[in-house]
C-alpha cells in the first residue's frame, strides 16, 4: 500500500485483510449503539438480538461497515465498566461477523478492543485518537483499521465553554500529528482514517466551521470520516427555523449535512438511518464524481 497522498480525490482504507475503496462511492458506517441511554434512539437496541438484528437491516440498506458501541458518548455521559461495554458488545460483533458484516467497534478500551478484534472485528474507532499506547500497539498488530477522532477534554466536560485560537489549524495539527503518531508505532497510513469529532468539544459555531472546511483536512491524504447524524447541533438548526425536534427527528436534517459532507471530500459517513443516507450518498457521490471528471 502506498503512502497518502495529500489532495488525493478518493483514498482507499486497509482494514485487516481487506481494502475499502472509496472511488466509487463514499462508505456508509451505520451506528448500533447498545446502551441502555444513547441520545439518539433511548436504548433500543440496547438488547443483544435487538442490536444484532439492528446492524443486520443497517447492512443490508446499504451500510459498508457497522461500527458498534457499548459506552455512550454523549455531553456528559458517565463511564461505564470494561466488563459491562464487554457484555454489551462483543456478542453482537462475532454474530455481525459472522453474517459477513464488516464491523467497526467503537471503543476507548484496550480489553473491548481485543476481545472484538478476537471476534472479528475490522476497525477500531477511538474517539481519543488511540490516546492508550497499548491500544496503539494492539492495532498495529492486529493490522485493524483505525478512526482517529479529535475531542477536546473528554466526554463528561467536552462542551464546557470549548474554545479555539484556529479552529481548522489546532484539528488538523492534532490530528495530522496523531497519525504520524500511529505510523511510528507501526500502523500503516493506509489502516487510517481521521475525524474532526463534530460536536465533540465544539460550539455551534465550530461544527458549522468544520463541515465547511472538510477540504482542509482531506489534504492531509487520510480518510476523512464526518459524523453528523442526529447530533444536537442540527437540532439548534432546526428550532430556530421554528422546529423543535427530539435526536431520531433529524434524519432529514443529517442527510443534507451527508450531501454537503461529500461534496467537502469526506471518505466516509457515520449515520443511524442508512436507508436515508444511502439515496443522499448516492446522489452526491454521482455528482461529485461527474465534476471531477471534468477537470
Amino acid at each position: 500500500m502506498t503512502e497518502p497522498t495529500p489532495g488525493g480525490d478518493h483514498p482507499s482504507w486497509q482494514i485487516r485483510d481487506r481494502v475499502l475503496s472509496t472511488e466509487d462511492h463514499t462508505l456508509i458506517m451505520g451506528v448500533v449503539n447498545t446502551t441502555p441511554d444513547s441520545f439518539s434512539d433511548g436504548g433500543r437496541y440496547s438488547a443483544t438480538a435487538a442490536a444484532l438484528e439492528h446492524g443486520l437491516q443497517l447492512w443490508n440498506d446499504g451500510a459498508d461497515i457497522v461500527d458498534v458501541g457499548g459506552e455512550s458518548t454523549r455531553p456528559g455521559a458517565e463511564p461505564v465498566s470494561a466488563d459491562e461495554e464487554l457484555n454489551r458488545v462483543v456478542p453482537v460483533v462475532a454474530g455481525l461477523v459472522d453474517a459477513g458484516v464488516v464491523v467497526s467497534v467503537d471503543t476507548m478500551k484496550v480489553e473491548v478492543a481485543e476481545a472484538a478484534i478476537t471476534a472479528g472485528a475490522h476497525i477500531v474507532n477511538d474517539i481519543t485518537a488511540l490516546g492508550d499506547p497499548q491500544m496503539t500497539a494492539l492495532c498495529a498488530t492486529s493490522e485493524v483499521g483505525v478512526v482517529l477522532m479529535h475531542m477536546q477534554r473528554d466526554p463528561q466536560t467536552m462542551q464546557i465553554d470549548p474554545r479555539y485560537q484556529d479552529l481548522m489549524a489546532e484539528i488538523s495539527s492534532y490530528l495530522e500529528t496523531r497519525a504520524a503518531g500511529a505510523r511510528r508505532h507501526g500502523i500503516k497510513a493506509s489502516s487510517i482514517c481521521i475525524d474532526p469529532g463534530i460536536g465533540f468539544g465544539k460550539t455551534h459555531a465550530h461544527n458549522l466551521e468544520l463541515l465547511s472546511n472538510i477540504d482542509r483536512l482531506a489534504d492531509l491524504g487520510y480518510p476523512v470520516l464526518i459524523g453528523t447524524s442526529r447530533k444536537g447541533f442540527l437540532g439548534a438548526i432546526l428550532l430556530e427555523a421554528g422546529l423543535d425536534t427530539v435526536a431520531a427527528q433529524r434524519d432529514p436534517a443529517t442527510t443534507a449535512t451527508v450531501a454537503l459532507a461529500i461534496a467537502g471530500g469526506a471518505a466516509v459517513v457515520r449515520v443511524h438511518n442508512v436507508g436515508h443516507a444511502f439515496q443522499a450518498a448516492r446522489a452526491a457521490d454521482a455528482i461529485v464524481r461527474a465534476s471531477q471528471r471534468r477537470l
